[in-house]
């Protein structure tokens, strides 16, 4: 065993050669497809989910909470861009956290984020049963589950060019079904200015803030469905060619992408047929302002499904790159990172989508929305710490190890990282202070404590040096040591 100079929290384990070609990603994205990954898997918020936060804060509560998540936004992906072209590994976030803060805090990152995208994965799969029941009348649900992940999972372990070709296509399909809708609602008079103000406001409010600027403040996190997920495009660097130029590329242009249709969205959806009042109540949005016009349910259900499956299938790579890059390292059990024949996880994608299917049994098994709504709080929150963690990162990094960070500099630097790190701290502070999402809270932090268990009791004694994250890590650390002495 060889111990690590980290205050005697962890060691690390030699592993024979054979261990990381058993483990090898192959592939040659480029900053085009990388842009539909990201926006890919963020796309499905376009179309629900954000409009729960008109019931909070209004229009123009809403908007100003679309504005703040925006920008933090921005801050966060310059940041990881700059920190994706020095340590382009499959890890993403937990690489990154693992070169500013050590073992123990990468850890906590990395499973934040797989629990973000596991417990997306399958609430995202509950929405394409209920979208597809009105088509399917006579299949269940469970069968319907079990279809998505069998065909999504198959595609990713087929192959990366095959899993990121399919990312284009829907992605490009999603977008075309909101310029569809853009155009219908500025050309048909279906869009009415008059109707994003029919909120009716609380006593010493206006039609404008109809909940005041805390109707604003509380509309925070349903503003972070706009783009809530963007930041897995680092968890393609294996896979990409030229990782420090295209990761940066596929990043920055994906989150101007979707600033645009989340202001779009926001606007021409909520002043269509009964307008924002009627629009926060809606589970499908998009497809209510669709179906004003058209007036043919089952296509406007299969138009909103390229949006959800879109994020189903772009997400499902992220909980497998995820869970593959801790498992690599020896953060959790080993055999989940073996790779296939085609170079891809499908170790990690089968038990993702075993996790996925469990949970919205469970769902369904109690008939109870609120068990819903906790997983899908649970993934916000463990976006959120991820995002704080990750901009806490950038800043340590940036001031006491600049020279690591090369290849790509972010134009906004410092300044963006701490604009970034305390817009995600007014988002956590926001999502803590919804009622609503205080229960998603408690089982973070009931899974976060499980897995701080295992990791001190169990898988801080195999951390595996060889793997790049810690490679990167360990020989960034010991240049350090070096200079001091």
């Amino acid at each position: 065993m060889l111990r690590a100079n980290n205050l005697g929290l962890v060691s690390y384990e030699k592993v024979h050669e054979s261990y990381l070609r058993q483990r090898k990603l192959k592939g040659n994205a480029n900053g085009w497809l990388l842009w539909s990954l990201g926006v890919g898997a963020v796309i499905g918020g376009e179309f629900f989910g954000w409009n729960f936060g008109l019931d909070k804060g209004g229009v123009v509560g809403l908007g100003i909470a679309t504005i703040l998540m925006a920008i933090m936004y921005v801050c966060l992906v310059y940041s990881i861009s700059e920190m994706s072209a020095s340590f382009p590994h499959a890890g993403g976030f937990y690489s990154y956290t693992r070169q500013a803060f050590g073992p123990f805090w990468a850890f906590i990152c990395g499973m934040a984020l797989i629990i973000e995208y596991v417990l997306t994965v399958a609430t995202t799969v509950i929405s394409i049963s209920d979208y597809m029941q009105p088509v399917l009348p006579q299949v269940p649900p469970w069968v319907i589950w079990i279809a998505a992940y069998a065909i999504f999972v198959s595609i990713n372990i087929w192959g990366m060019s095959q899993t990121i070709q399919l990312s284009l296509y829907l992605c490009l399909s999603a977008i075309l079904v909101l310029v569809i809708f853009f155009v219908t609602a500025l050309t048909t008079g279906l869009f009415q200015t008059e109707l994003l103000f029919n909120i009716p406001p609380t006593p010493g409010n206006t039609h404008w803030l109809p909940f005041g600027w805390e109707g604003a403040f509380r509309a925070i996190p349903y503003a972070i469905w706009f783009y809530l997920a963007i930041e897995q495009v680092p968890l393609a660097a294996e896979e990409t060619e030229n990782p420090a130029k295209n990761i940066p590329q596929g990043l920055i242009s994906g989150i101007f992408t979707l600033i645009i249709l989340s202001f779009l969205v926001l606007i021409l959806n909520s002043g269509v047929g009964g307008g924002a009042m009627a629009v926060s109540k809606s589970t499908i949005p998009l497809g209510y302002g669709l179906e004003i016009y058209y007036n043919t349910g089952y296509l406007i259900n299969i138009a909103v499904l390229c949006g959800v499956i879109s994020t189903f299938h772009s997400i499902t790579f992220a909980y497998a790159r995820s869970l593959f890059a801790m498992s690599r390292a020896g953060y959790i059990p080993r055999w989940i990172s073996v790779t296939s024949k085609t170079y891809t996880p499908y170790r990690a994608l089968l038990l993702g989508a075993g996790v996925g299917l469990a949970c919205a049994a469970l769902i369904k098994i109690f008939s109870d929305a609120a068990v819903g709504s906790i997983l899908l709080n649970m993934s916000v929150f463990g976006a959120v710490i991820s995002y704080i963690l990750v901009m806490l990162s950038y800043l340590k990094l940036k001031m006491t190890r600049p020279e690591l960070l090369k290849n790509y500099h972010s134009p906004l630097g410092v300044f963006g990282g701490f604009v970034g790190l305390i817009l995600a701290v007014v988002a956590f502070i926001a999502c803590f202070s919804e009622p609503s999402y205080r229960p998603g809270l408690i089982g973070i932090a009931v899974v976060m404590g499980l897995s701080i268990f295992y990791f001190l009791a169990f898988s801080r004694h195999e951390i595996v040096a060889k793997a790049p994250e810690e490679k990167a890590a360990l020989l960034a650390s010991s240049i350090s040591k070096a200079n001091l002495g």
